[in-house]
């Protein structure tokens, strides 16, 4: 790219600049008392005499002269370039000393393509300007200052670097050798509000490009969207409602069903044709569970299986240890040599472990089986402390019965292994082992027993403690509520008497002329209504105004009440003939006088 253009060398510049002649390099550099360098720093002549200031021989043939088109070797990277005399038609450029440090320069701004270019002479022109810069490439416009600087923009930003490569050279315009014609060129990175823009709108440019091309692959790894769902008619409605019955598209179809309802598709004409697709829907939940109930069958018979075979194993293992007990005894161990005595003790051992750890292995699946038994057994827990309790009793008995019938089996055992302690001696040598065996495995089923048994009395205890912990409780739960009893029906004996010690008018009240609470509202109410109006109110009115308050009042009630209460209300007839009214009026006042 044209930014990474930063560190140029010869082969990396398409200079269009001409190459000098070799006599006239060796000219100028004789002109100004240095000895002619080629390209690799060797002199060129080597019999040259600066002190002759003239040139005595000819110069070899040089790859970079005009016309033999040969292409240098490649410089070494750490090898300086050396650079040579640039001839234009109205100057002529000098390289700097090679020896000398590269000029100093800013740090490139972004997308820079304007340069400065100070140290030029008094009488340069734009056309001189244009003439040595305009083969670094396009130049687009040239600002000139009077104090021998100007700012050069370029199309590109690799033609920066071109311009960049003219750094340190002295100009002379012509063949004068006048201070105002002759100054050293010093050209700089420059920074420019055009370039900057320019830049940018690149950078946005490819941004954007770059956010496209990211869509396009997040585009192309999305996954489908799904297929979308029809809307409701009769024939959709149909082929969901056959592919409700069907296993294979039961999913397609559902899906398709509760995108219906919660488009609100339901209405009182399509209501049976949901309704018959929810119990299709329904009817799969029967499917379902027996298909639940298959594998569990399944799962169940695999169990089975697997606890028998390995319990077939555990058979195995069983006589394979008792085939190297009865090797391990003296009457067969004399006869073996000892390596064979430690090959039989180390594979006893081995066997003996795998047959610990698949014993361990069935009785938990066994242990497994009777917690799932047990946790189907259980009842809810009783809410009643008599519930409890019976339940508590019976917990005892189903003990009590379970200790004797285990006390039964040992009792049982005992007698076996008596039996077989007698048979022992009468028995041939063939069947001691399997008379051994049979002793250490009923010897293990009593250790067991035994282990057992006692469990089973501690637990007995446990639970007859309980049982009298809840009866101690229940004793004190009666005496508490029976001293609260007493406790109620005496402090209601003493409220009621002072009830009727305080409040003897509301007997009265209640007992006399106001029945309940809302009549004594009634009441106050009408009697400020009349004591407003002093000269009657109509029973029209006053129901009027009380049926604002509740609609509910008719005016038989009033009438009623109003009568009633002869010593607060009094009806009185005003008007002649037609007019003749009757009209309530409020004498509370004369009537508390007269009570």
């Amino acid at each position: 790219p044209a930014d990474g253009a930063r560190n140029l060398n010869l082969d990396s510049i398409p200079m269009g600049l001409p190459m000098s002649d070799p006599t006239a390099w060796a000219t100028a550099m004789n002109n100004l008392g240095m000895a002619p360098m080629g390209m690799t720093g060797q002199p060129l002549l080597p019999d040259f005499d600066p002190a002759l200031g003239m040139m005595t021989g000819i110069p070899p043939i040089n790859p970079m002269m005009p016309g033999l088109g040969i292409v240098p070797p490649p410089i070494p990277p750490d090898m300086p370039a050396v650079k040579e005399i640039i001839h234009c038609k109205s100057c002529t450029l000098f390289p700097p000393n090679p020896h000398l440090p590269p000029p100093a320069t800013r740090e490139r701004p972004p997308g820079c393509k304007t340069v400065f270019v100070g140290g030029l002479p008094e009488n340069g022109t734009e056309q001189i300007i244009m003439e040595v810069f305009e083969q670094c490439g396009e130049v687009i416009a040239i600002r000139k200052s009077k104090k021998n600087f100007c700012h050069i923009r370029f199309a590109e930003e690799f033609m920066v670097d071109k311009a960049l490569y003219l750094s340190g050279y002295r100009i002379r315009l012509g063949s004068s050798t006048d201070k105002k014609d002759t100054g050293r060129l010093h050209v700089d990175f420059a920074q420019a509000r055009d370039d900057l823009y320019e830049w940018e709108c690149k950078q946005r440019m490819l941004a954007r490009e770059e956010r496209h091309r990211r869509r396009l692959e997040e585009e192309r790894f999305r996954p489908p969207s799904p297929p979308p769902v029809v809307h409701y008619s009769d024939h959709e409605c149909s082929i969901v409602a056959d592919k409700l019955k069907d296993d294979t598209k039961f999913l397609e179809a559902i899906q398709t069903l509760l995108t219906w309802i919660e488009r609100g598709e339901v209405n009182r004409r399509t209501a049976n044709n949901f309704y018959s697709m929810i119990q299709s829907a329904n009817s799969h939940i029967r499917r379902l569970v027996n298909e639940k109930a298959a594998h569990e069958k399944e799962m169940e018979e695999a169990k089975e299986k697997f606890k028998l075979a390995l319990s077939g194993i555990l058979v195995q293992f069983e006589q394979i240890v008792a085939v190297y007990h009865s090797a391990s005894k003296q009457k067969a161990w004399d006869h073996f040599t000892k390596a064979q005595r430690k090959n039989i003790s180390v594979w006893c051992k081995q066997a003996e472990e795998i047959r610990n750890i698949h014993n361990d292995e069935l009785m938990g699946i066994r242990r497994e089986e009777e917690m799932e038994m047990s946790d189907e057994e259980i009842e809810d827990p009783p809410e009643m402390k008599e519930t409890e309790e019976s339940a508590l009793v019976s917990q005892v008995e189903a003990l009590k019965e379970e200790n004797d019938s285990l006390r039964w089996q040992l009792d049982a055992y005992r007698n076996e292994v008596e039996l077989l302690k007698q048979e022992q001696g009468k028995a041939s040598r063939d069947e001691d082992t399997t008379k051994e065996q049979q002793m250490k495995l009923l010897q293990q089923a009593l250790q067991g027993m035994q282990k057992h048994l006692l469990k089973l009395q501690e637990e007995y205890k446990k639970r007859e403690a309980e049982l009298e912990k809840v009866k101690e409780d229940k004793l004190k739960v009666e005496s508490l509520l029976e001293n609260l009893k007493e406790q109620e029906s005496s402090t209601s004996r003493v409220c009621a008497c002072s009830q009727e010690k305080e409040c003897p008018a509301e007997k009265t009240l209640s007992n006399g002329l106001v029945k309940s609470e809302r009549e004594v509202l009634l009441v106050g109410i009408i009697s400020t209504f009349l004591h407003v109006h002093p000269f009657g109110a109509s029973i029209e009115y006053i129901c009027s105004y009380l049926q604002r308050l509740d609609s509910k009042i008719c005016t038989a009630e009033v009438e009623v009440l109003m009568t009633r209460l002869q010593n607060t209300f009094r009806q009185e007839l005003s008007g002649v003939g037609a007019s003749l009214e009757k009209r309530w009026k409020f004498c509370g006042f004369d009537g508390l006088k007269m009570t």
